[in-house]
């Protein structure tokens, strides 16, 4: 042990209290976090191209399926075709350049790296607004939106519907750094997206989001810091604990309105015949190996998502003009080859269930202002009548007549005009 000696000085200091504590001491000698928001560049190395056009050309292929329909799951013919096209007409290049086009970022926060994309407006009354993809999502899902929105006068809006836009990548997703500990749950990651804001300077700010999106969005709403003021959802968690129960049962209510009953339906088939995804990557995220190992297994993992979704991108793979292009699908597809997060993202899933009973569309009790849009091809779409009970401020809702899951990608224009007028009154409050 070492000797200790204590001057006459020292100690007399410490009696007057002009010596520091340890705890002083410690804290002082403690390495701050870097807090720093770095500039970010994409640049995928040629290597990895032609490791993907080698795995895509020996991919071993299964049997075709035993029926004429996609009950089986992805269907033969659509994962043939896919995997032909990205073989040989994509350019992953077009997608990186684009994605290069715009201001691009990371910051630390709670010990993991965040990708985000952030445009100003040049008006200087823009609002601010963060806006979160879900699985099998990314930041892809929102560029066709960041113009109009940061730029409305040149797509059909005015001066004061201008906003800045914040897009982050969700931890475990796209170029976010990946979780090496547990807990990056949506509270979490709501709560790095409140950091986020409030380091890019933003006192006053809206949130948006569908998918995980949404429960991050809604779990900001729930924190409900002072900036905070107001979120907008397009896929709702509204479903009333009496419906639940009459889905668990397997019983339609008799009491439901056209609306109702066709949101009642849809949820239906989802929990009997769309969950399947969703329960393996709450279960078991880290049995999925094939996805980080095959393209074509990542690719029909990712488009067995939701069947409207998987039905229409069917359709573009058969030569069908739709919201999305091939090429649309596929670079949201290759974002998450060359970025190594198929399990990395489905542990949010795992994450979401630990501890929690409540389901993923049940009402979280939000107070402040919430605006909804209900698109008819989302996993359901929400009745106005369980949105005002789900939302008691309920500031705005609108059923539209076109659009699904990925409802800001496929539908940039009708989702840009949902933007303006689902916040347009809170902007009196910046």
């Amino acid at each position: 042990m070492k000797k200790i000696i204590i001057t006459a000085t020292f100690l007399a200091m410490f009696v007057l209290g002009t010596v520091p504590t340890y705890a002083q001491i410690a804290s002082n000698n403690t390495v701050q976090p870097d807090q720093s928001i770095r500039p970010f560049h994409i640049r995928i190395p040629d290597a990895k191209i032609t490791d993907l056009k080698a795995r895509l050309r020996n991919t071993k292929w299964p049997d075709k399926e035993l029926v004429n329909n996609e009950t089986q799951g992805v269907e033969l013919t659509t994962m043939k075709s896919l995997a032909d096209y990205w073989l040989t007409k994509y350019d992953w290049r077009k997608i990186e350049s684009k994605l290069n086009s715009y201001p691009q970022y990371t910051t630390n926060i709670d010990g993991v790296d965040i990708h985000f994309i952030h445009v100003r407006s040049k008006n200087k009354n823009a609002l601010p607004i963060i806006i979160t993809h879900g699985w099998p999502g990314s930041v892809i899902e929102q560029l066709k939106i960041i113009e109009p929105l940061t730029n409305p006068e040149k797509f059909g809006g005015k001066k004061e519907d201008a906003f800045n836009v914040v897009i982050p990548s969700i931890p475990g997703h796209g170029f976010s750094g990946k979780p090496t500990e547990l807990g990056w749950n949506p509270v979490r990651v709501a709560k790095a997206w409140i950091t986020l804001m409030g380091r890019l300077g933003y006192n006053k700010y809206v949130a948006q989001g569908g998918d995980w999106g949404n429960a991050i969005s809604e779990n900001m709403a729930l924190i409900a810091p002072k900036s905070l003021l107001g979120i907008h959802t397009n896929m709702a968690a509204t479903v009333p604990s009496e419906i639940s129960q009459a889905l668990a049962k397997g019983v339609i209510p008799t009491d439901l309105s056209p609306d109702e009953k066709n949101a009642f339906t849809q949820l239906d088939f989802f929990y009997k015949k769309g969950l399947g995804y969703a329960n393996e990557m709450s279960l078991r995220p880290q049995t999925l190996y094939a996805i980080d190992d095959s393209p074509v297994g990542l690719a029909a993992w990712m488009l067995d998502h939701d069947d409207r979704s998987q039905k229409l991108i069917t359709r573009v793979f058969a030569g069908q003009q739709e919201g999305l292009s091939k090429d649309d699908i596929l670079d949201n597809i290759s974002l998450y080859w060359f970025t190594n997060t198929g399990i990395s993202s489905a542990r949010l899933y795992w994450e979401a269930s630990q501890g929690s009973t409540a389901g993923f569309f049940d009402p979280r009790g939000l107070k402040i202002p919430v605006a909804v849009s209900a698109f008819p091809d989302e996993i359901y779409a929400v009745p106005k009548t369980w949105a005002q009970r789900a939302y008691p401020n309920l500031i705005y809702f609108n059923k539209l007549e076109k659009g699904g899951h990925f409802a800001a990608w496929e539908q940039p224009e009708l989702f840009t005009k949902e933007m303006r007028n689902a916040f347009k009154a809170l902007r009196s409050d910046l």
